[in-house]
């Protein structure tokens, strides 16, 4: 306490010491909010890097500018907060915006903070491809896997793997190397097909392929293992992609709303821009 009222009393002195002074008290709320919102990662993977993958919906050209202004949201959101992004597929739709891309998201409690996102985004705005003006409704799904580690307890059989290599096509611009090293794999037992062209190099994009393959797989499990416990327990409160999880509404209003933790934001342009921390925290909270 003594300490403290030292301080106190330099501060009311000394305007540098208390600009110092201030910033330093800044740094330790920020350390203590991080800590505080680190001690609600309980799951396995949530210290793990995240793959994050993006599809569009129905709706064309609208869908797809919409499924492209999220890859710019969580690339914005990566960036502002520390994390770093690779790109390993970009899918350019004809006329504007993506089909697909696919993120991988480098950094401790990466999966941690995205998980959450998993599910479909629906955007309302006036479209800027419509020459009436007129109000549309776009969907997007978000889909987020951990980067499992290499010695997780999945066995892939190279007898139901499917590889095949292609060139890099489509108006990629800075997000796809154009080679003829990229590749493509599917699982046959599940279904399940993977692409990465983000490499030069063939073999590290089989490589990357293979990780998001064992990621996904993984995932199937664990949600395997949730429907049976939901089995056992009766719940019926499934996420799917007929369920929208969170509404951006940029016409007539501005608003921005979590339907599962309640959040609420008329900062639309900002959630946009990739300032996703309080929506984050208000479903790490709930």
């Amino acid at each position: 306490m003594d300490e403290v009222k030292l301080a106190k009393d330099l501060a009311e002195l000394d305007e540098k010491y208390r600009t110092t002074l201030n910033q330093k008290l800044e740094n330790l709320a920020d350390i203590v909010k991080q800590n505080r919102i680190r001690l609600l990662f309980t799951e396995p993977y949530d210290q793990l890097n995240a793959i994050l993958e993006i599809n569009a919906g129905s709706g064309g050209t609208e869908a797809m500018d919409w499924a492209e202004m999220l890859l710019r949201m969580y690339c914005r959101w990566a960036e502002k907060n520390g994390f770093d992004v690779e790109i390993l597929e970009y899918r350019a739709g004809e006329q504007a915006g993506i089909k697909s891309a696919t993120l991988f998201v480098k950094g401790k409690y990466a999966y941690g903070y995205l998980k959450n996102e998993k599910g479909v985004h629906r955007l309302v705005r006036i479209s800027p491809f419509d020459a009436n003006r007129r109000r549309h409704t776009s969907f997007a799904s978000v889909l987020v896997l951990p980067d499992v580690e290499v010695e997780c307890k999945v066995e892939i059989r190279p007898e139901d793997l499917e590889i095949e290599t292609f060139r890099a096509s489509g108006a990629g611009g800075q997000y796809v190397n154009k080679t003829d090293s990229a590749v493509r794999i599917k699982h046959k037992p599940t279904g399940i097909v993977v692409s990465v062209q983000s490499e030069r190099s063939q073999l590290k994009n089989r490589e990357l392929a293979m990780k998001i393959l064992r990621s996904k797989l993984v995932s199937l499990e664990e949600e395997k293992r949730r429907n049976e416990l939901q089995a056992l327990i009766g719940s019926k409160n499934e996420i799917d992609f007929g369920n929208q999880v969170r509404n951006y509404v940029l016409y007539p209003y501005k608003l921005v709303k979590d339907v599962r933790s309640g959040y609420e934001t008329s900062s639309a342009e900002d959630v946009l821009d990739g300032d996703l921390s309080e929506i984050i925290e208000s479903l790490l909270k709930k």
